[in-house]
């Protein structure tokens, strides 16, 4: 019998389409429109070419905001990812600390970035920051607006603080889903508690770790909302990243064609990366 194709169902997902092509596809292309154009106001426009692209990668402000991301992105991920590894293993699987540790685990997502940025900038505060006092009172000098150091360290801690939840829950659901029987024959084979982690949970977790993985990539590596709050790209430019310099280039110089060439770089710069970490770790799955 033959098929018959029915291709009326595409109209249930044009809204969506649509919908992608306003939010996502025309900003895209005006973003790419004046990343090739130059524009001294009143709506006229001179061509550039690829000038503001080779400008960007020529300059030293850019490579060392990139560095700085990477940087940073690094380190949360080297601290958050077995972090939330060694929580999630520790939490509660039965009885009623199950929802409680759950809820916990909640609470630091349903805080807005901007929110987060605010707190911990009233938190770090040596005047009347609960952490900048307390420091002060044990004799250590800490002050994140006038130190790198120190708001490097305040940027970290306020990420960690923030994000590792996300791979505490995804960490956590990959290991329920662990039948039991496993286990079982691991405790009837005499199997020590790093052989159980290392033959039959980190395994079972690797999918839930790679999302982990790129979503706290991403963000880490998009990070805007938080650093600008509190320390505003400070001292001087030490935690000015890409998306600080971005903003500051088109909002606060007004300099569209140079900071439309950054976005699309920097757009580039994550696809990039995120494809080589997925395939990495695909690849390695595949072949465990």
């Amino acid at each position: 019998m033959e098929k018959t194709w029915n291709n009326k169902a595409w109209f249930m997902v044009l809204p969506v389409l649509v919908l992608v092509a306003f939010s996502a596809v025309i900003p895209l292309m005006t973003v790419v429109n004046y990343s090739v154009q130059d524009t001294f106001g009143n709506n006229e426009f001179f061509w550039a070419g690829t000038d503001w692209f080779l400008e960007t990668l020529e300059s030293d402000r850019f490579w060392d905001a990139l560095t700085r991301n990477l940087i940073f992105s690094a380190i949360i991920l080297t601290i958050q990812i077995p972090l939330g590894i060694v929580i999630a293993l520790n939490m509660p699987k039965k009885g009623i600390g199950v929802p409680i540790c759950l809820v916990l685990m909640a609470l630091p997502l349903l805080i807005p970035w901007n929110v987060v940025g605010t707190i911990w900038q009233v938190f770090g505060r040596v005047d009347i920051g609960l952490l900048g006092r307390t420091l002060a009172s044990l004799g250590i000098n800490y002050n994140y607006v006038q130190n790198p150091i120190d708001a490097w360290v305040t940027l970290i801690v306020m990420d960690v603080w923030h994000w590792t939840s996300l791979v505490v829950l995804l960490c956590y659901a990959g290991l329920v889903s662990i039948p039991d029987a496993y286990y079982q024959a691991a405790k009837i084979d005499g199997a020590s508690r790093w052989s159980v982690f290392r033959y039959i949970q980190l395994p079972k977790m690797k999918r839930v770790l790679l999302i982990a993985f790129l979503l706290r990539f991403m963000d880490s590596f998009m990070i805007y909302t938080e650093p600008f709050v509190v320390t505003g790209g400070g001292p001087g430019n030490s935690t000015t990243f890409l998306s600080i310099d971005l903003v500051k280039m088109a909002i606060g110089q007004f300099d569209l064609g140079p900071a439309a060439a950054l976005s699309i770089i920097y757009f580039l710069i994550i696809l990039l990366l995120s494809w080589i970490f997925y395939t990495v770790m695909t690849t390695s799955d595949a072949q465990g």
